[in-house]
């Protein structure tokens, strides 16, 4: 059963690999964005991380519902919407109980995803954190290990995909060849998910 400790080591570990990362996020938005991603999400969980330091809240969905409403608050341009909607959402699938099953988390995980596709208007195939997102909570199921796998496959498959949403959009053909920095961020998330478990 994954605690709220669990969630705060999830997001914690996120906050450093954000942080050491935030430099090739922003290499990667570079050419096709606004340079800005690995920057705006480094502020945004070093907030995050600094919140749970405070509060320590007492249940998992607490933990995300925190996280999410911190990085909402903290983040500029469609990241801070993006991430705070997908860990809210989650965090509210996830109720009041002060521990959770990996299936119970899964579905949660699928909910978040749900509304972020819902906001954003993205689906799989559009150069986005989708693309990172869906296959690592369609691999979830068969362990934290397997969903970082699958999300860093899905990040590296949007490298030959022209981006039909987000800033990316807009330079058509010219997307295509790179890889795309919300779908890295994400795969970024599911691989401290994986090391919060000891995965």
């Amino acid at each position: 059963m994954l605690d709220a400790d669990f969630f705060r080591r999830w997001m914690t570990a996120t906050a450093a690999s954000v942080d050491r990362e935030a430099e090739r996020l922003t290499a990667l938005d570079s050419p096709i964005g606004d340079a800005d991603h690995g920057s705006n999400l480094q502020r945004g969980f070093t907030a995050v991380a600094t919140a749970l330091e405070k509060e320590a809240p007492g249940s998992p969905g607490a933990v995300l519902l925190l996280a999410g409403r911190t990085l909402i608050s903290t983040v500029g341009g469609a990241s801070g919407p993006l991430y705070g909607t997908l860990l809210r959402r989650t965090g509210k699938a996830l109720g009041d109980a002060g521990e959770v099953s990996a299936e119970q988390l899964t579905e949660a995980l699928r909910t978040g995803v749900e509304a972020v596709m819902t906001l954003g208007g993205a689906a799989p195939g559009d150069k986005t954190m989708i693309d990172t997102l869906v296959p690592a909570v369609d691999a979830l199921g068969t362990g934290f290990a397997a969903a970082r796998s699958a999300a860093e496959e899905g990040a590296l498959a949007t490298t030959p995909l022209q981006a039909r949403k987000g800033r990316a959009s807009y330079l058509g053909e010219r997307s295509v060849g790179h890889q795309d920095p919300g779908a890295t961020s994400a795969a970024l998330l599911i691989a401290a998910l994986a090391e919060a478990a000891g995965e």
